[in-house]
Order: C-alpha cells, then sequence, then structure tokens
C-alpha cells in the first residue's frame, strides 16, 4: 500500500486556499499578503484543475501573472506616496 493514497490534489487544493485565506486574512504587511494571495491562487487553480475545469484553469494561468504583478505595482506605488507624506509632514 503505497502511504501517499490519502493525499490527492483536491485536499492539497483545499488546503492551500484555507492557508492562503488565513495568511491574507492575518497578516499585517502588504507583501507578505500578496504572497499569501500566490497561495491562494495555487489552491484555487488546483481546485479547478481537480474539477475539471481546464479551460477556465487555462484562463487563470494566463491571467493570475499579471494580476500579482499590477498587486505587486500598487502596493509599490501606495508606499511611495506613504513616504511622500510623511516626508512633507
Amino acid at each position: 500500500m503505497n502511504p501517499l493514497n490519502f493525499i490527492d490534489i483536491t485536499s492539497i487544493a483545499v488546503i492551500l486556499l484555507l492557508v492562503g485565506t488565513i495568511g491574507v486574512i492575518l497578516l499585517k504587511k502588504p507583501l507578505d499578503k500578496l504572497i499569501m494571495l500566490s497561495l491562494l491562487d495555487a489552491g484555487f487553480f488546483l481546485a479547478m484543475v481537480a474539477f475539471q475545469y481546464l479551460d477556465i484553469a487555462f484562463l487563470v494561468a494566463l491571467l493570475s501573472p499579471l494580476s500579482i504583478i499590477v498587486f505587486l505595482l500598487s502596493i509599490i506605488k501606495v508606499d511611495e506616496i506613504r513616504h511622500r507624506n510623511l516626508e512633507g509632514t
């Protein structure tokens, strides 16, 4: 008997979704939230593959790196604005 029989793609997807969700809610730093959002995205992608929504999974695989880049750029811009406002006052 293979010891990894109890681990399947659905349980891994659920674990990634839960860890990513809890991390996004509890963490304070924006870059840490972005890492947890990536975990959440990976779990969502695995869940779509597990339930055989492959056309949607293909679209998510194309668009999720772009959305993470946009989030990262917005975090950097907000940080720059906050530093500029603190220096001005």
